[in-house]
């Protein structure tokens, strides 16, 4: 499974900017996948639900299926979800994680000076670029936060991927 991971710190813009890579690469004409990773242990169903009284009684896996969508609930095994999720994933080109910061892979991270944290490429050589308009620590590749195209041919070359804009 190709991955690219997009880290920063809270209210960075992490999925404000991950939507917009997802719309402007299907654009391009590849198959994303997006993967939400949070190191927070909490409930992903509402609890009480038929869904979750499923999963609660043992169901492995449980699916709620509606006319729009399919979510199945897995246990996470031993925390290696990609493996576990790998078979879902197998269609796409690349695959984007938003977060999991420690995890391997390439790392693109989002920061703005005006929340106040430390660019976390600073402190981690796992970061291969930071997305931001302002001026980032020296020596890290900087791709512009307010204009996506450097982000979106980035992303194309590392999936070795050329543009063809497929209408939408």
């Amino acid at each position: 499974m190709k991955r690219l991971h997009i880290v920063g710190r809270k209210n960075h813009g992490k999925t404000t900017l991950l939507v917009e890579l997802v719309g402007e690469l299907r654009r391009a004409g590849l198959r994303i996948g997006t993967i939400k990773h949070t190191s927070h242990v909490h409930e992903l169903d509402k609890p009480g639900s038929d869904s979750c009284r499923h999963r609660l009684a043992g169901a492995d896996p449980a699916a709620v299926v509606s006319g729009r969508a399919i979510a199945v609930h897995l246990p996470c095994e031993g925390g290696d979800y990609l493996r576990q999720l790998a078979p879902m994933f197998a269609g796409c080109d690349l695959v984007l994680i938003e977060g999991h910061l420690d995890g391997e892979g390439h790392k693109i991270e989002v920061w703005r000076a005006q929340m106040g944290d430390d660019c976390l490429a600073s402190q981690r050589r796992d970061i291969a670029a930071v997305v931001t308009d302002d001026p980032a620590p020296d020596g890290v590749p900087v791709l512009p936060r307010s204009n996506l195209e450097p982000l979106v041919d980035y992303v194309l070359g590392f999936v070795g991927h050329q543009r063809q804009e497929v209408p939408s």
